[in-house]
């Protein structure tokens, strides 16, 4: 049998170059090789955006366009909509009594996104402070081997094979330990040298018009010590070099343009007019599927809603081993 991957976005916009570098063209490499379940995670938008719910249902869609646009076929993998699977919310029940109030502030991609958004203690939720433990539901609900993820992602692959791990001692096998893959490229800065995000203005998207690009490439940051097309450049940290390197498929030009940056031969907009080009050549192809799939919605909805009921017959399968493993069927009272 095919070991099992899952891995999955929050729909809360569109997505971006990082995204893909980061996880989605590892999605589309191994679908061939493993059984995959990509989950569109409403329930973890909750967390940050309570108060913008009625931005979802479109942006479910919007994420099943990029999926869909980007190579991820319905065909060999599940798509599917985390809240529509009523078993990962009580797995999330049982996962929580797994695991201490410590072990979750230790969490360092909790502790980097209370920083993001400022949250003081008083002001945490249960559910912000918990949900690695739903991601760690999202992940063992179909019983999954490999998560593909941003090196960001690490720290909650950890903490479900720490669940994983508790609920296996204490009740029995029935769970693998999953692992996180990383892309070739596992973190992608934005335009500006920070992490790329939506909210921060400085990402480049899939779906954004070749003048966008161009646009949002020209703002990229190079190297802040060069005043002159003809002084030496660095390329460590040279975020055009490093979409170049992730991007361009022709190494050896790329070596060449680091090399005449370094002896400073080359300027900066030249470079960036090499990485517009390239950029614009990856898109392209991405675009012009996302506008057969803006023409067809029913294709998209069909994409989601078979995806959804295979996850369902796969959740309550591992549902049944988890009540079963605890002791929690109460089958001589209900039974018959």
């Amino acid at each position: 049998m095919k070991k099992r991957i899952l891995t999955g976005d929050r729909p809360t916009g569109s997505l971006h170059i990082g995204h893909y570098v980061g996880s989605l063209e590892n999605r589309v490499r191994l679908q061939d090789e493993y059984e995959c379940f990509f989950i569109i995670a409403d329930y973890q938008v909750l967390t940050d955006h309570l108060r913008e719910t009625e931005k979802i249902s479109k942006n479910i869609l919007e994420i099943a366009i990029d999926w869909l646009s980007v190579g991820m076929d319905p065909q060999k993998s599940a798509f599917f909509v985390q809240s529509k699977i009523p078993e990962i919310a009580e797995l999330t029940m049982y996962f929580s009594m797994l695991v201490t109030i410590p072990r979750l502030q230790r969490n360092p991609t909790v502790k980097e996104e209370v920083r993001a958004t400022r949250l003081g203690k008083t002001e945490m939720t249960y559910g912000f402070l918990g949900y690695p433990v739903s991601q760690a539901a999202d992940i063992l609900s179909v019983r999954a081997d490999l998560v593909p993820a941003g090196a960001d992602q690490q720290a909650h692959v950890e903490q479900t094979r720490d669940i994983a791990q508790s609920f296996n001692k204490t009740f029995g096998r029935v769970f693998p330990m999953p692992k996180a893959l990383l892309g070739e490229f596992p973190r992608l800065s934005g335009i500006d040298g920070q992490k790329m995000s939506k909210s921060r203005n400085n990402a480049i998207f899939l779906k954004d018009s070749p003048d966008e690009v161009a646009r949002k490439v020209m703002k990229i940051y190079t190297d802040p010590t060069r005043i002159h097309a003809t002084d030496p450049g660095h390329i460590r940290g040279n975020i055009a070099f490093a979409y170049l390197d992730a991007f361009d498929k022709d190494g050896a030009e790329v070596r060449d343009l680091k090399e005449k940056y370094r002896k400073g031969k080359i300027g900066d907009v030249a470079v960036k007019q090499r990485l517009i080009e390239v950029l614009n050549k990856f898109l392209d192809p991405i675009r012009e599927r996302r506008r057969e799939l803006e023409s067809n919605p029913n294709l998209v909805r069909k994409a989601i809603i078979s995806g959804t009921h295979r996850t369902q017959k796969e959740a309550a399968e591992t549902l049944k081993l988890v009540r079963n493993a605890m002791h929690f069927d109460y089958d001589e009272i209900f039974s018959g």
